[in-house]
């Protein structure tokens, strides 16, 4: 049975990432990050200007990994969000990181690729529920190339790095601590008998006493 459901798990990720593969072909890309970002955003942007009824229609045929990005997030009870082409605009540019420029070459590169896995006719079934400036928008005049954004390396912030040196100063507590502990335990054990190791001793009662100097740094 557990071989069974990761058979399963596995069948459905390889058919989502079927569909971004198709998406990034599209795009005219091999950056499936980006090509995944796009699918996304066209996702959730449509998602919002459906009812609750068109986007369980839309979304039966989505495999069910995409079924979950689809409603990642998703509010029911302010849909449908009565955006038009300006609002879409921003809601894709900021989710796929492209230009504003560049949405709707974009989108329509993605509702090209996500048609051919569609039952003919539900793609423009949905569609027509928006309004035709928009469903313009989303079709677009995919003639246009789209521009694949240029991967960057991001700029480290103050906080990012003050956040790293407090882990490595944890870390180093934690560290100290550990070597106390041990060291004490071991100054204090004794054979029956036997006099105290008097310098074994001494470390230990140091480190003891260092111990809550250690949890205050």
């Amino acid at each position: 049975m557990p071989q069974t459901r990761s058979n399963a798990f596995d069948q459905t990720v390889s058919n989502a990432n079927l569909w971004v593969n198709d998406v990034a072909r599209a795009l005219g890309t091999e950056d499936h990050r980006f090509a995944y970002r796009a699918l996304r955003a066209w996702l959730h942007a449509l998602r919002d200007r459906l009812t609750v009824e068109a986007s369980a229609k839309f979304t039966a045929q989505l495999p069910e990994v995409l079924r979950g990005v689809f409603y990642e997030g998703w509010e029911p009870t302010r849909v449908p969000s009565k955006f038009g082409p300006d609002g879409y605009v921003v809601r894709f540019s900021h989710e796929a990181a492209v230009p504003a420029d560049q949405v709707g070459a974009t989108a329509a590169a993605v509702s090209r690729a996500l048609g051919d896995h569609l039952s003919p006719g539900l793609l423009a079934q949905t569609l027509a529920q928006l309004p035709a400036a928009l469903r313009e928008l989303v079709l677009g005049a995919a003639s246009h190339p789209v521009e694949v954004p240029e991967q960057k390396t991001a700029r480290r912030s103050p906080t990012v790095d003050s956040l790293e040196q407090r882990v490595q100063d944890l870390e180093t507590t934690v560290a100290d601590l550990s070597e106390a502990v041990n060291v004490l335990s071991r100054g204090l054990e004794q054979r029956p008998g036997l006099e105290p190791d008097e310098q074994r001793a001494a470390r230990a009662a140091r480190l003891a006493h260092e111990i809550p100097i250690a949890t205050e740094r």
